[in-house]
């Protein structure tokens, strides 16, 4: 690195952008970079022996897409599906997936000195997933996660 890069890692630290949703009372953000559309929830079509979290599939412009359920695939207490209830359609693994949210709020920016690293919660707790925790004000936290860690290559599978 050089004196010129070091300078500009000073005080102008490049803001990163997180899409935030919710599921239940928790705020959680997404690398926005992951993120191609988000859409209303519509009923996909359910795939015989799916694990409860797989919600089905939807064509998406002719592209076969999976749904998941990240309320579940968290094992979140359950939700009913609202007019606020979204899919968000992301690249994970080189594919196209949905994950369904209770909703989603807004795009915001962070910069590495606002995000804290993820507490150590004990070996009964998988936190491999989040990348860190962004004290918003005294009242609003939000988890970052890095959504190709909690989903593997074989739950985005169709």
């Amino acid at each position: 690195m050089s004196a010129l890069d070091k300078g500009a890692d000073k005080g102008h630290e490049k803001p990163e952008e997180f899409l935030v949703f919710r599921l239940g009372k928790e705020e959680y953000g997404i690398d926005i970079l992951k993120v191609q559309e988000i859409r209303s929830y519509e009923e996909p079509t359910r795939i015989a022996n799916s694990p409860p979290f797989m919600k089905g599939i939807i064509n998406l412009r002719g592209i076969i897409v999976p749904i998941l359920d990240l309320r579940l695939k968290l094992h979140c207490p359950s939700a009913d599906y609202t007019e606020f209830t979204a899919v968000i359609i992301i690249t994970v693994h080189g594919k196209v997936i949905g994950v369904v949210v209770d909703s989603v709020s807004d795009v915001l920016e962070l910069t590495r000195d606002k995000i804290k690293p993820t507490p150590e919660m004990g070996s009964a707790i998988d936190t491999a997933y989040i990348t860190g925790i962004a004290s918003l004000d005294d009242s609003r936290m939000l988890i970052l996660a890095d959504i190709e860690a909690l989903l593997s290559e074989s739950e985005t599978r169709a």
